[in-house]
């Protein structure tokens, strides 16, 4: 199987897993975000252990996940939101176990440590309050429990995934000026103009059909996702140049590793939340 054929293969299991996960019921949904940040968090770790620093992987995947489960408690008004202010007690537990490790770069395993904490945690802790208690179609096995809608955090993602191909497809037939050659001499101007608008289509169509959130709101979140994504994608491309490595990981054959994957959604989730916050 050729490389074009593997990468259409692997990309339709992503999207098949994560809109099903997404769609099919508030457990699955909130099962399928907590394995993106898991694999996202632990390729993170592994990728700082490469530069011979030495994070408390354990502690941050494990800090990680009971602040993601925190928020989607308090997402679903299981727990009460001041609940949350207790995902501050996190950092400074994290230092206290430093004391009872043997390290000598004590300043870079801590910063590894908690960086993808606000990196990686905080934008898919996000994800719960855009489906929890919003109208709109709910999951595809239905839930007497909570209101939910999934369709804000799958729309994202097929925002993400539109702006990604048309901007790989405008950029190989007329790329010709580079968008940012240090950190990824692939990527063109004419590329990114062509996800822009591709992307702003693609969130005018969402407009007609979800019910969700008004044209504006939905052109304006594909215009946020669009630029936000391509950062997000330079962002990841930075710190794997600066680790010296191509990709993430290995787990996605042509796609590379979870953050490969979802290197977009880290940083233009939390903006397009606050567009949703503002028009959903």
């Amino acid at each position: 199987m050729n490389n074009f054929s593997t990468r259409a293969v692997t990309g339709a299991c992503i999207v098949l897993f994560v809109l099903g996960g997404l769609w099919l019921h508030p457990v699955t949904f909130s099962v399928t975000c907590l394995v993106i940040l898991c694999g996202m968090l632990w390729e993170y770790y592994r990728i700082a252990s490469r530069q011979g620093v030495r994070p408390q992987a354990v502690a941050g995947v494990a800090a990680s996940v009971a602040i993601y489960l925190l928020s989607l408690l308090v997402a679903a008004r299981v727990v009460h939101h001041h609940y949350l202010f207790s995902a501050l007690l996190v950092v400074p537990a994290i230092m206290i176990a430093g004391l009872f490790r043997k390290e000598e770069r004590v300043f870079d395993s801590l910063a590894h440590t908690i960086l993808p904490l606000l990196y990686i945690t905080l934008p898919l802790c996000l994800m719960p309050f855009a489906a929890f208690f919003r109208e709109g179609p709910g999951a595809v096995t239905g839930s007497s429990l909570v209101s939910f809608t999934p369709l804000l955090v799958a729309g994202f993602f097929v925002l993400i995934w539109v702006n990604d191909s048309a901007a790989y497809i405008t950029g190989i037939g007329l790329g010709r000026t580079p968008l940012f050659r240090r950190m990824s001499p692939k990527k063109t101007w004419e590329g990114f103009f062509g996800g822009l608008v591709v992307t702003a289509a693609a969130g005018f169509l969402m407009a007609r059909f979800s019910g969700v959130m008004d044209v504006w709101g939905w052109i304006l979140a594909a215009l946020v996702v669009s630029v936000a994504g391509t950062y997000g994608d330079l962002v990841e491309s930075m710190l794997k140049r600066g680790a010296g490595i191509k990709d993430s990981g290995s787990f996605m054959p042509g796609h590379g590793g979870f953050l490969d994957r979802f290197d977009s959604a880290i940083i233009s989730f939390p903006l397009f939340y606050i567009v949703v916050v503002m028009f959903a």
